[in-house]
């Protein structure tokens, strides 16, 4: 049996959650799902352009599972950029969280125990 994921840390919440090439019906486009974590990774990376381990650790977890989010989420987006897809930014097991001063030692060891959705 798998071992349950551990909640990501994200430091905003994305004012659209649908993106999609202009003047295509949504009903006629294929969706490609980009979990709140993936997006949060993107952001960090790509847009503040942190190094992996910052952005790991801003996040609450290792740098490996960061990558691992990370390369996912490029795929997911170059998917959609290049076929001509809609983008939904939706799920994920996350906690959001503005502040960027908590310990890092604390957050690591915090587990979420609520599993609702944002």
């Amino acid at each position: 049996m798998a071992r349950p994921p551990c909640c990501r840390r994200i430091g905003f919440l994305p004012n659209a959650s649908y993106f999609k090439p202009s003047g295509i019906p949504c009903s006629s486009l294929a969706v490609v799902n980009l979990t709140k974590d993936e997006l949060e990774a993107v952001r960090l990376a790509d847009l503040e352009g942190l190094y992996q381990e910052a952005a790991a650790e801003r996040m609450g977890i290792s740098r490996p599972t960061f990558g691992r989010i990370i390369e996912s989420a490029h795929q997911k987006i170059a998917d959609a950029l290049v076929n001509g897809k809609a983008l939904r930014v939706s799920g994920g097991n996350v906690i959001f969280d503005k502040s960027d001063f908590f310990n890092s030692m604390h957050r690591r060891r915090r587990r979420c125990h609520w599993q609702g959705k944002l």
